[in-house]
């Protein structure tokens, strides 16, 4: 299945300055997320990483973080947050491809080794597509009637007790002006059935990446500025009260619910580190391809 239309170009937003990010910093404890343990001391979770190839996983982590450092400034703040053990959900923006690897480097730093969701197509890319899969990428085939698949898949690995990322926009945001576009409902259903299984609301947190979408990666100089925040978890309790009422699975309306909780609060923490007002005309609709109203939880602030 090929995607709609085609993001939009480098030249449709600004790089993020270092005169905001200096006003980010006033606000939070920005750290560096490309070397070990950026918030201070902290227990790895060595059962985890001794069961993901370890070897493999360091090669790439160097190799990620390298890069990372080479084409950008990196600086996050929330990682504090990321559980030690347990299972949780991170829902990443997708704005560029660079969004994959900030999260992944940042959340393996913290000694954890989520698996994740990621394009198919990822599984064959030259030299580092193998690497992908040794250190828990789960090929996502994008071919219609393949989500139920999806979910299960996903599913199993969060009731199995390990963490999980996924990016729910589905593909690069197709927005205009670069910010976080609808989201498929998919995350909704794993972590409400997730949760219905383990019987307590699964933690879930909405990660934002801003700043990559101005990189030229054949010249990279002078590096842009690149901020991520592992944001806070996000309570969905209220959507989990009738789950003795569910069939097979969740509703669609609370799936859909859920999505969109996610999708707004994204925005609500981009627009604070770009340090701009997202468009009034509402969210970007990946369906139609066009703006639709926000729902009345972020209109009401």
């Amino acid at each position: 299945m090929t995607s709609k239309g085609k993001p939009s170009p480098r030249s449709a937003v600004k790089p993020l300055s270092d005169e905001q990010v200096r006003l980010l910093g006033e606000r939070h404890h920005l750290v560096d997320p490309t070397y070990y343990y950026p918030t201070g001391p902290r227990k790895p979770n060595t059962a985890e990483i001794e069961a993901q190839n370890p070897k493999a996983t360091k090669r790439l982590l160097d190799a990620v973080s390298m890069v990372l450092r080479q084409h950008s400034k990196v600086r996050a703040w929330g990682l504090e947050r990321v559980p030690e053990t347990g299972p949780f959900i991170t829902a990443a923006t997708h704005v560029t491809m660079y969004d994959v690897f900030v999260p992944m480097d940042a959340l393996f730093h913290m000694g954890r080794r989520p698996r994740y969701m990621a394009k198919a197509e990822m599984a064959h890319w030259p030299l580092i597509g193998k690497w992908f899969q040794l250190v828990g990428m789960q090929p996502v085939p994008r071919r219609k009637g393949k989500a139920v698949e999806i979910e299960k898949e996903s599913i199993d690995i969060i009731t199995s007790g390990r963490p999980l990322t996924v990016w729910p926009e589905g593909t690069l945001s197709r927005d205009p002006l670069k910010w976080p576009m609808s989201l498929k409902n998919g995350v909704g259903v794993i972590a409400l059935e997730s949760s219905r299984r383990l019987g307590y609301q699964v933690p879930l947190y909405p990660s934002i990446t801003w700043g990559a979408a101005s990189i030229n990666h054949w010249l990279p100089y002078p590096r842009k500025n690149v901020v991520m925040c592992f944001d806070e978890r996000l309570d969905y309790a209220d959507l989990l009260e009738t789950q003795d009422e569910w069939g097979v699975e969740p509703p669609k309306a609370l799936a859909d619910a859920l999505a969109a909780r996610i999708r707004d609060r994204m925005e609500v923490v981009m627009a604070e580190i770009r340090g701009e007002e997202p468009p009034a005309e509402g969210y970007w609709d990946y369906a139609t391809m066009s703006r639709k109203p926000r729902s009345q939880e972020i209109t009401k602030g």
